[in-house]
């Protein structure tokens, strides 16, 4: 599966994606302080699904109607990152096919997607 990762996700995350063999754009090495519309314009045009820790996301997509390819928002107060890191890739790893056109937000215990109307 193809990613943008936004300036909120952490490398590590970054890092155990790329290792389970899915491709991430890392937003800040070629495009460090765009804004959330700018990122998720990019997400949408490359055909990706947008990875972030950025609940102001979901404003893009709720109360704004920002056109976009999927939206991961990952919510993991209080997990180690070794703990995050293994929950992302256990998530994407089952539910890959329902990311697109969706707007997911992933948590410890739960999660929730949303498909676009």
């Amino acid at each position: 599966m193809r990613f943008v990762a936004d300036e909120s996700v952490e490398a590590y995350i970054i890092a155990a994606l790329a290792g389970s063999g899915h491709v991430v754009h890392d937003i800040s090495k070629e495009h460090q302080g765009a804004d959330d519309e700018e990122v998720l314009r990019i997400a949408r045009e490359r055909g990706d699904v947008l990875l972030t820790n950025d609940k102001d996301f979901g404003d893009l997509v709720f109360q704004r109607a920002s056109p976009h390819q999927g939206v991961i928002l990952m919510r993991f107060h209080g997990m180690r990152p070794e703990e995050r890191m293994a929950r992302v890739v256990m998530v994407i790893g089952l539910h890959e096919l329902e990311f697109r056109n969706a707007f997911t937000t992933v948590r410890q215990r739960s999660i929730r997607i949303r498909p676009r109307n």
